[in-house]
């Protein structure tokens, strides 16, 4: 190209990181980028849960303009955090190899440690359900900020835990907390490139850096998540793996307390196998009305 191609991404720390790193990538097939931070309502707004004021679509909008009028090439998101359904004028072209997909316990060794009635930052409906399922006494309270800012919550003791996601944390260098055996987000621990999906030849450069796997397993979480309906008040957990030949998909969904959990795991595509949309009803199926409420049935 005549110019550099220019990346969109959240001014995060954590972000920054990410864009660079597919900076990194693209300069190893000789593409020169310039990285272009744009602020997005997501990080404007740090005093209530996100899902109470609009959801994953605070993380994205501002980049979609951004890419929408021209003044980027690009954006770079962290997959967790893009919505399952997306204007059709985007198209993930890439994802990067995945990160460590666990959470991560920061301000205690174990969650058996925490003190009974812990208070425990995490705004995530799934961490929380999933606390409460295995630590029905937790006092699970929103936290908002980046990594660093929760980490200083913890430390000055207005916390006396929180989650964060491995990926992240590795990311930026940080060597804290301990990996817990949580079952994660749909689409946590990747990194996705978006262009217009107009755009053939930027579409066809990008597949160059695409980790097919990666992308792969993402799509069927994310597929998953559609065809599981519910919003971002709804505690979901799913978790694609796949060697090249066979693909499982494990996936859970749970009350807001925690008091009910519903698991399912099934091997996924080829002969004989199933879908993510067979994950899905057979989950909603062994749910408990209420629980099927959540997820709008």
């Amino acid at each position: 190209m005549a110019r550099p191609l220019r990346i969109g991404t959240r001014g995060s720390p954590l972000a920054l990181v990410q864009a660079r790193m597919v900076a990194d990538a693209l300069a190893g097939i000789g593409v020169v980028t310039e990285i272009v931070p744009i602020t997005t309502t997501g990080d404007v707004i740090q005093d209530r849960p996100l899902a109470e004021v609009g959801g994953k679509a605070l993380w994205t909008k501002e980049l979609d303009r951004s890419l929408l009028e021209g003044r980027t090439d690009l954006s770079v998101h962290s997959m967790k955090d893009v919505e399952t359904i997306r204007p059709g004028a985007f198209a993930i072209a890439a994802m990067l190899p995945r990160a460590d997909t666990r959470d991560r316990l920061i301000g205690a060794a174990s969650l058996e440690a925490l003190p009974k009635g812990a208070r425990v930052g995490t705004s995530s409906p799934r961490r929380t359900a999933q606390l409460l399922a295995r630590r029905p006494d937790l006092d699970c309270v929103p936290i908002r900020g980046n990594v660093q800012t929760r980490l200083a919550k913890v430390a000055s003791g207005e916390f006396n835990a929180t989650l964060l996601a491995a990926a992240g944390l590795d990311r930026l260098g940080i060597d804290a907390g301990i990996p817990l055996d949580l079952l994660s987000a749909p689409a946590q621990g990747a990194i996705g490139v978006e262009v217009r999906a107009e755009n053939a030849e930027l579409r066809a450069l990008l597949s160059e850096i695409d980790h097919r796997l990666t992308h792969a397993c993402v799509n069927a979480e994310r597929d998953f998540l559609f065809k599981l309906g519910g919003d971002c008040h709804s505690a979901v957990a799913a978790r694609a793996t796949s060697d090249g030949d066979e693909m499982r998909l494990k996936a859970e969904i749970l009350s807001a307390d925690g008091r009910e959990v519903q698991r399912h795991e099934m091997q996924l595509f080829g002969e004989d196998c199933a879908l993510p949309a067979d994950v899905a009803r057979i989950l909603l199926a062994k749910a408990s009305a209420a629980l099927r409420a959540a997820f709008g049935r």
